[in-house]
């Protein structure tokens, strides 16, 4: 019994590390709904609460005034994300494969090469070049999806996974007769679910959460995504203020009719949510992709 207490009382200062830690990562996403829901005169005379003084849903309601805007954005970009990830993933896991086997002649050459490209970049100009130029892809879904394709650090990873398998399984199927696509394919990849998660999940957040690539190749608003039209409204917003101001409406009751604060965290919630939901789906394979395979043996 005393053992057994003198543990509990050993294992309080963990405990309270990682509430410490869960509440950091709790706390701002409750100020965000709680900001998105306060007035601006509120959040103008007492700052940011962690619940809101009054509830107030125009920065919502400014949003979604055009709602078929935001609803072709969400469609955008949940074609983007998923096709993306989808496409990505497969490359991905083909490549990584192919580096994992021993007995694959140029796999080191292929290694030092992927990882190069990681440490220089060709520029901003030749990359809008080759985009518009060679490729012709710019106000359709490739301009969204191509620039994500292929993460490197996410092929090491799954490398990294692949060479934990035991050669024995693609060596007995070999044997069996299997070609390396039926290896791949009815072997590696039910093998693979907890690295395919994880890819995937990480896959799918940079996609959610791209707008780079809408800002330099798309011009049609009908192609923005979620990010890139949310980005546009700020902007917007933050125009309209300025104009009001600078022509000299400086009236505290009109200024307000506009939600600025509430309106960011309002657009942050309509970006984030989606992955709120999906996360918990992956978050059983997210911690074992991430460490199976780090240690071999």
């Amino acid at each position: 019994m005393a053992s057994f207490k003198k543990y509990q009382l050993s294992m309080l200062p963990i405990h309270l590390f990682f509430i410490a830690i869960s509440a950091m990562f709790i706390i701002p996403l409750l100020a965000i709904v709680s900001i998105s829901l306060s007035n601006e005169v509120d959040l103008s005379k007492f700052g940011y609460q962690l619940i809101p003084l009054h509830v107030d849903f125009d920065a919502y309601r400014y949003i979604l005034e055009y709602p078929m805007t935001i609803i072709n954005a969400y469609k955008v970009t949940i074609i983007m994300a998923f096709v993306g990830t989808f496409v990505s993933v497969l490359i991905i896991s083909m490549c990584a494969y192919a580096l994992s086997r021993s007995d694959f002649t140029y796999g080191r050459f292929i290694t030092f090469y992927l990882f190069f490209t990681t440490l220089f970049s060709g520029g901003i100009v030749p990359y809008y070049i080759l985009m518009t130029k060679v490729f012709h892809v710019q106000n359709t879904y490739w301009a969204l999806i191509l620039p994500l394709l292929g993460n490197i650090w996410n092929m090491f990873l799954m490398r990294t996974f692949f060479k934990a398998l035991p050669d024995s399984l693609v060596e007995s199927a070999k044997i069996d007769g299997a070609s390396e696509m039926r290896i791949y394919l009815t072997i590696i990849v039910p093998l693979s679910t907890p690295v395919l998660a994880t890819v995937g999940l990480l896959t799918l957040l940079v996609y959610w959460n791209s707008w780079f690539a809408s800002l330099l190749f798309i011009t049609k608003q009908s192609m923005y995504p979620l990010q890139y039209l949310l980005q546009v409204m700020l902007s917007n917003i933050q125009e309209i203020l300025k104009n009001m101001q600078d022509g000299g409406i400086v009236d505290t009751a009109a200024l307000n009719k506009l939600p600025s604060e509430s309106a960011r965290m309002a657009m942050c919630m309509l970006a984030i949510a989606p992955m709120l939901f999906i996360f918990p789906f992956f978050q059983k394979y997210f911690a074992k992709g991430l460490t199976v395979g780090a240690v071999k043996g």
